[in-house]
């Protein structure tokens, strides 16, 4: 690989970090009131109920049972924001896939503009991805029974 071609990816790869990044920060500001709901109304609930199972009347075998029952609401909408954020990023990471292997395919048959593509195609595939977020945020309010403005 001569010099300029290698200056090309080590650009192209900066390119690439930068609009992983750009998903990044989106997927944050997109989250936040999930985040938000999660972090703060589903754990004070959780922590209410909880308390509330410490009774003195109560076997140790009941308190146990009352806080995992507490747990379950927070545990549910957990697992369903890793599981649905997991296949948004292995969506990225597919479509990201296909754009590195028609660019290794491109660099193989010495097209010129390869890298040009690479990141023509990678950018489509992130902006598609952060177009995707607010789609995202949408199901988990729905499912979550998230309200807008309800931050407590």
């Amino acid at each position: 690989m001569d010099h300029f071609a290698a200056t090309e990816e080590q650009i192209a790869s900066q390119r690439l970090k930068q609009k992983l990044d750009e998903v990044n920060v989106a997927a944050q500001t997109h989250l936040a009131p999930i985040q938000d709901h999660v972090n703060f109304t589903l754990q004070k609930a959780y922590f209410r109920c909880a308390y509330e199972c410490f009774d003195r009347s109560r076997r140790q075998e009941e308190i146990t049972n009352c806080v995992e029952n507490c747990s379950i609401p927070l545990s549910n909408v957990q697992q369903t924001f890793d599981h649905e954020m997991a296949q948004f990023q292995e969506r990225l990471n597919r479509s990201l896939m296909v754009c590195q292997d028609k660019y290794q395919s491109a660099k193989l048959q010495q097209k010129t503009g390869a890298v040009n593509d690479l990141l023509s195609c990678a950018d489509q595939s992130i902006e598609d991805s952060i177009k995707m977020l607010p789609i995202l945020t949408n199901k988990f309010k729905a499912s979550f029974g998230i309200r807008d403005n309800n931050s407590s």
